[in-house]
């Protein structure tokens, strides 16, 4: 990417010649007939290892370079990997410069000489010709020796070259050696993204970066907003989405407003028209609406909530006029509002100074200034959403639908999404509903909060969702980051850490539902190319020295800032007075030339901050005459172009802000001053021997951290300040020089282009590939998008119930809590603390659902078990009366095998007893933890030990229970336990139980005992049904383990017994399995046994479906129970003891009277016989003699008698003939997906 040259100034000719260089694909090895296709060829005998050489030109930074590779045999000589095309047009100059760049460990290091380039003459080359340019590095006292190759076979060929520097390489390996074969050395993942020409991205932010004119006859033309951080020129295919800022867009319109409405709608059509070549699609809003968002709701509430300001003492009067802000004076100790509207506009020129010291006194203030100022902010930064709150927040929702709408009219397969800035938060969400697959990122461009500021937002979790919809969330600083990280555990008990990335390194990541949500930090930089162009302009020379001509012999120093308490003007200015008050001999050699850009939509605060400044500088000047020259004006006066000169003619750059995000204008300060550096060697450009070029940041800005060659001051200490002020006036050239080049090294490094680069191929690398399958959840605000596995769907409880009828031996294997009963997850802390202490009663299941149970066990061909993480006298004091229902407490550790006399029910170890004495020093060593950790408590089991942090610091509570981990670990390494680490999103525990102790080995010791009863003639024969029901990660192993078996048993005899991918299980249940699949009671599983495994809740798991709740688990339940009554009348039927006088067959006849109800038809008129029917059974006969069967219930015993009579016999040929049929299809169509019909 570039960016895109200012129509002011006009683009430099190397410029142009980078952007053709380019866009070539010049690792094709291919050239062009209307170009000169040059190899270039540099002998480089003192690069070191780990470093490699790029060919950069003009103008173009160190990381737009085209690599140079070698092999064994070429070495020291390193070329371009094909031959490079250059146009030599008219249009361009035709003598081509260039350099060469060398980088060390991927980073750039240096140029080879900042001082020359190289030169080329393209009119002395032929084009469509093919030559090779042969340099030495660093020695550019010797022309380049040209080579032309006169026949095809000289031309250079395109072939494997190895970089200079290996990735991935074995550390014995020397970066020369040679590679097998011909084929290049393999490069890390990474390596495998590129951003080709191919590559779309639709870049979304609230404003389109470019500028619109209208001309007097109606004619709309569009420039580029040229220093905006997106007006990028780019080889990609880039869309652009925002709103278009004309007068009105605010829509603040009326007496007090601006005339206008934003753009009109009879004239929307020639603006679209004009953004074309742009490739602009603008975003038509409401501009009230779009107000109430930008001004209400971003500026007056979330703007202040980022920049860390929680004003809980504010009152509703202080918010009426603007946003809620802190202030850093006393409101009683400055003047009134309405004094500073009085103030006129002082007409003078920008720096034509005044005799009151100020520049310019800023103009008219009043309110009803329509062109100057965007909106006057409103709204409450806290509240229950309701109100006010709920306007500007429907407001924020509807502005983001409607980017929603248009981006995904723009949208292409494959696209990437970029979202810029808070205004957009909620988007993602937008996006992920209707466009799934695409792959999002967020960056945000103001801090963010720590987690004890965002809390206090009443929107707060929709927002935090909004965001993690994305796949990727960037900020400038890892500081930023690191607070978004914290929010998400603290409010939504989300985990992060660092994950494996497509480059073959580690990214830090939050896990949600399912999914990996990047967060990376990545500080944006400036485009040396632009700010060259703009100081080479002759305006900027003579504005400077102008500048210059008005503080002759004076130090400038110079501060930019918006008219906001964040800002901290004032402290600067009370640092800049204590630092003349303490040395008295700087009177008169000082002076700070300040301009405050207005800013209208920040409200009172904006009023009370410019009331404060207005009366320091006349306080400070009324001592020390012409100290300050303070004007205000607003952000449309103070462009690139006007920022640049008043930055080149200052000394020193002064930041004291409280709080800022991406601020570059210390990065443009370094800019502006680089040839600094050069002149301190000698290599004067102007002659000026002023000591410039010194940065001092305030410790808040986000580019404090990135000017390593700053000084950093607290703003907040008024003495550090004036010590900053005092150190960087008497500081020696050396040091001086040095801070510079420190900065100057990370200007020209990290640019704007690098900056997207990283991002954008970041957000390309992520993992969204087509093995995961992803799905949406949940409804508004509250929709969620979840990563799981291909082929997870909703249980099909149609094809359940097929399974089911056709099994003889069924197994059903059920958990407890959040399955068969509601876990009631909205329990507060309190609440679970009872349950956990059994100071209160639990939850019990359903009436339906124990009546659903109760009918199932009551099949003999039904194994039912309810296994759950209680304690064995708890589930018998719920469940241990029903009938035949097996029980299994402390997840199988005691179980109770199914018995049809409750009184006598009996309970097993699955292990046998062993050495408890673990837990008395489990109990002692957690008992420590728990008197450190203040939320902590133990629960003691028969089987295991728990120690719950779910009610501690989320952050305090995980280290300790890391501490806690190893701890136990150490102590109890000696015997046979297992130490484990579990919870939900909102809980964390750590466990200590015996080993090989889980639902999973349970659910194969029940298979083991089934098949021995099996074996020994007390079974029902092979397993032909299972189904396994949970839904936390405690039933994981189970599921897990169920899946499996059914997939073994139907692959037994296919390569799928052996490949089968077994997930969630750990090595030991990996042996049971086998055992279990690899002994002589394999045959136990039917060929055909039909598996379901089910969660509950739609979430990631080892489970192939999932249902929604536990509503829909017994309804499951309850149509399984009447499969079973179905079955329970075939075999309670009439007694067929004459089967043969018949010619329907006893089989059908059973089916038959199992059906509740028949329906007649005759002549087009239906006769009830009591009954109905659940799909079309044909047309039936109704003789005269057939009216036996209108009274014919499912146990009437006169059907004896009909059958023995022979009325049946010779009456029903055409009932029973289509009966046979219709069952007949009934059995065909079991496995049929589409059947989706359950008859009863």
């Amino acid at each position: 990417m570039k960016m895109a040259a200012p129509k002011s100034c006009p683009r430099n000719p190397a410029t142009s010649a980078a952007a053709a260089v380019s866009s070539q694909n010049v690792t094709s090895g291919g050239g062009t007939s209307a170009a000169v296709n040059i190899t270039f060829r540099v002998r480089c005998d003192g690069l070191g290892h780990g470093e490699s050489i790029f060919l950069c030109v003009m103008n173009a930074g160190p990381y737009l370079g085209i690599p140079l590779y070698t092999t064994e045999e070429d070495h020291p000589w390193y070329r371009t990997n094909g031959p490079v095309p250059l146009i030599a047009a008219a249009a361009v100059s035709p003598h081509h410069g260039y350099h060469y760049a060398i980088h060390s460990g991927g980073e750039f290091k240096c140029w080879e000489d900042i001082r020359f380039l190289r030169r080329l003459d393209l009119n002395t080359f032929e084009p469509g010709e093919y030559y090779v340019v042969s340099d030495i590095l660093s020695d550019l006292s010797r022309p380049p020796a040209i080579m032309k190759c006169v026949s095809s076979t000289e031309k250079v060929e395109h072939r494997p070259h190895r970089r200079s520097i290996t990735f991935g390489m074995d550390k014995k390996e020397s970066p020369h050696s040679p590679t097998s074969g011909d084929a290049e050395p393999s490069l890390p993942n990474g390596f495998s993204y590129t951003l080709s020409s191919t590559d779309g991205v639709v870049v979304a932010s609230a404003f389109l970066p470019v500028v619109l004119h209208r001309s007097d006859d109606g004619i709309w033309s569009a420039d580029w907003d040229y220093e905006n951080l997106l007006s990028m020129e780019s080889h990609m295919r880039v869309t652009r989405v925002g709103t278009v800022k004309w007068r009105g867009w605010h829509g603040n319109q009326g007496a007090d407003g601006s005339p206008h409405a934003g753009v009109p709608v009879n004239e929307r059509s020639a603006v679209e028209k004009c953004l074309e070549p742009f490739h602009c699609v603008p975003v038509w809003c409401d501009t009230r609406i779009f107000g109430e968002m930008y001004n209400g709701f971003c500026k007056g509430v979330l703007w202040p909530i980022f920049h860390n300001v929680s004003s809980v003492y504010a009152g509703e009067g202080s918010v009426q006029g603007g946003a809620t802000t802190s202030s850093t004076a006393n409101n009683s100790s400055v003047p009134s509002v309405s004094s500073v509207s009085n103030v006129k506009r002082n007409e003078s020129s920008l720096w034509g100074g005044s005799s009151t010291g100020t520049l310019s006194s800023g103009g008219e203030i009043g309110e009803s200034d329509d062109y100057n100022h965007d909106d006057v902010a409103g709204g409450f930064v806290h509240g229950d959403g309701c109100g006010r709150q709920a306007e500007l927040w429907a407001a924020y929702t509807d502005i983001n639908r409607q980017f929603a709408n248009t981006i995904v009219q723009v949208f292409n397969e494959k696209d990437l999404i970029w979202v810029h800035g808070f205004h957009l938060l909620v988007l993602p969400s937008y996006l992920t509903r209707r466009i799934p697959v695409a792959k999002i990122g967020l960056f945000m461009h103001t801090p963010f909060p720590s987690s004890e500021i965002f809390r206090t937002l009443w929107c707060r979790e929709d927002l935090l969702r909004g965001m993690l919809n994305a796949d990727q969330v960037g900020f400038h600083l890892y500081e930023y980051a690191r607070h978004f990280l914290t929010c998400c555990r603290r409010l939504l008990g989300l985990n992060y850490g660092m994950v494996r990335d497509s480059y073959g390194g580690h990214n830090m990541a939050i896990e949600s539902h399912g999914r990996t949500v990047t967060v990376t930090s990545i500080h944006a930089g400036i485009e040396p190319p632009v700010l060259q162009q703009f100081l080479a302009h002759p305006s900027t020379a003579e504005t400077v020295a102008s500048i210059r001509s008005q503080f002759t012999g004076k130090v400038v120093l110079v501060g930019i800032d918006r008219l906001e308490s964040l800002k901290g003007i004032p402290l600067k200015m009370l640092g800049l007075e204590r630092f003349l008050s303490r040395r008295p001999e700087w009177v008169g050699r000082v002076v700070l030339i300040q301009v405050g850009i207005s800013a209208y939509e920040r409200g009172d605060d904006y009023f009370r901050t410019k009331r404060e400044v207005l009366a320091m500088t006349e306080s400070i000047n009324r001592r020390w005459p012409q100290t300050i020259q303070f004007r205000e004006c607003a952000e449309s006066e103070m462009r690139l172009s006007q920022r640049i000169a008043l930055l080149r003619s200052a000394d020193m750059v002064l930041n004291t802000s409280l709080r800022d995000g991406l601020n570059r204008l210390p990065l443009e300060f370094t800019m502006a001053h680089q040839d600094a550096t050069q002149a301190h060697h000698g290599f004067t450009f102007q002659g000026d021997r002023r000591k410039r070029g010194t940065c001092i940041l305030s410790e808040f800005s986000s580019a404090t951290r990135v000017m390593r060659g700053a000084i950093h001051v607290n703003p907040w200490k008024i003495s550090e300040i004036a010590y900053a002020l005092d150190r960087a006036l008497n500081m020696d050239d050396g040091e001086r020089i040095k801070r510079l080049q420190f900065g100057c090294e990370y200007v020209s490094r990290v640019t704007t282009q690098r900056w997207a680069l990283a991002v954008l191929l970041d957000l390309k690398g992520v993992p969204k590939s087509d093995t995961a399958q992803y799905s949406g959840a949940g409804l508004g605000l509250g929709f969620r998008l979840l990563g799981m596995d291909r082929g997870f769907h909703s249980l099909d409880i149609n094809a359940v119930c097929r399974g089911y009828r056709r099994g003889k031996t069924r197994l059903i294997m059920l958990d407890y809590g959040g399955t068969i009963v509601d876990d009631a997850p909205d329990k507060d802390k309190f609440q679970r603390y009872q349950l956990e202490k059994k100071l209160k009663p639990e939850n019990a299941p359903a009436m339906g659902l124990v009546a659903a149970l109760k009918e199932l066990c009551s099949d003999p061909r039904n194994t039912v078990f309810v296994v759950s993480g209680k304690e064995r006298q708890a589930l018998s004091r719920i469940l241990g009366r029903i009938p035949n229902l097996g029980l299994a407490a402390e997840h199988g550790f005691f179980y109770s095998w199914p018995n049809k006399d409750v009184t006598r029910r009996r309970w097993k170890n699955m292990l046998p007893d062993t050495d408890r004495s673990w837990r008395a020093l489990a109990l002692s060593i957690m008992e420590v933890y728990t008197s450190r950790t203040h939320g902590s408590y133990i629960e003691e089991t028969e089987m295991k030990v728990v120690w719950q942090y779910r009610d501690a610091d989320p952050e305090f509570g995980y280290l300790q229970s890391k501490e806690l981990e190893d701890h136990l670990q150490g102590v109890l390494k000696n015997f046979a336990v297992d130490i484990l680490r579990g919870g939900g999103s909102h809980s964390g525990y750590i466990e200590v139980r015996p080993t090989g102790v889980d639902k999973g080995s349970f659910l194969i010791h029940v298979l083991k005992a089934m098949a021995k009863k099996s074996s020994e003639g007390s079974g029902h024969g092979q397993l032909e049904f299972a189904l396994a029901l949970g839904d936390d990660h405690c039933d994981e192993p189970m599921l897990a383990t169920m899946h499996e078996c059914g997939m073994r048993a139907q692959g037994r005899d296919s390569e799928m017994r052996r490949s089968s991918v077994i997930v969630n299980i750990n090595e030991s249940l990996i042996e049971n399995i086998n055992e279990l699949f690899d002994d002589s009671d394999y045959s136990y599983f039917s060929p055909e046994m039909k598996t379901f495994t089910c969660t509950v809740g739609k979430k990631p798991s080892a489970a192939a479906n999932y249902l929604n709740d536990v509503g829909e688990v017994q309804e499951l339940l309850s149509s399984l129970t009447k499969m079973t009554t179905l079955d329970n009348r075939f075999h309670s039927s009439i007694n067929l003891s004459t089967p043969e006088t018949t010619n329907v067959p006893i089989k059908e006849l059973d089916y038959a009277m199992a059906f509740k109800s028949l329906q007649l038809k005759k002549n087009n008129e239906t006769v009830s016989a009591g009954v109905t029917r659940s799909t079309s059974m044909n047309t039936f006969s109704k003789r005269n003699n057939f009216t036996s069967l209108t009274k014919m219930t499912g146990t009437d015993v006169a059907m004896s008698s009909s059958l023995s009579s022979g009325v049946f016999q010779q009456q029903d040929s055409d009932v029973s003939q289509s009966i046979r049929e219709y069952l007949h299809k009934i059995d065909d169509e079991d496995d049929d997906s589409e059947d989706e019909a359950v008859f009863f």
